[in-house]
């Protein structure tokens, strides 16, 4: 159960805060997923939240695909279901397989995944166990990113990170929705 209140428009705080849930409503899934309603007790930073998530999902040179994998490489080197969760659909719309989702958790298969792929995984893996990165990990995305995609993958991986950490802190409970 989460540790702050699940608020939905009807409960909002004020009449002030209903172009929020206009945004919300418009920009992401309905029903609205609980990290929102739950981020909801703080309107103005799920306002930059929800801004920030959307500049790296539609201003990014990395391919959708990339993101999907350093995102779901994150929910599994921390165990965050709701992560996962989240972003198969995410992942599959993106162009992964059902057989590279159910893959990703050690992402080595030179089957499923090509060099690119592979290093995009590790990297996420890497620096989320252990923040710091090798610079042979990071050697291994880079010799097929440019810059601007380098600092796109850090910007996705860290903020992914961040995601998984605000949920276990709320105690964000995963919809049974996305329950199999």
């Amino acid at each position: 159960m989460s540790r702050v209140p699940s608020l939905s428009r009807d409960n909002a705080v004020s009449v002030h805060q209903q172009p929020l849930w206009d945004r919300i409503e418009a920009e992401r899934k309905m029903p609205t997923a609980n990290i929102f309603r739950s981020l909801a007790n703080a309107p103005v930073l799920l306002d930059a939240f929800l801004s920030y998530a959307n500049a790296m999902r539609d201003s990014s040179l990395l391919s959708p695909k990339l993101r999907e994998l350093a995102i779901l490489s994150v929910g599994h080197a921390t165990g965050s279901e709701y992560e996962i969760a989240h972003h198969q659909s995410h992942g599959l719309k993106a162009g992964l397989t059902d057989e590279q989702l159910a893959a990703v958790a050690d992402g080595t298969s030179t089957e499923l995944f090509n060099d690119l792929e592979r290093a995009v995984i590790a990297l996420a893996r890497e620096s989320t166990i252990n923040v710091n990165v090798s610079d042979e990990s990071w050697s291994a995305a880079a010799k097929h990113l440019d810059d601007q995609q380098m600092v796109e993958l850090t910007l996705t991986i860290a903020w992914y990170n961040s995601g998984v950490r605000i949920m276990g802190l709320l105690g964000i409970e995963l919809e049974d929705s996305y329950r199999k």
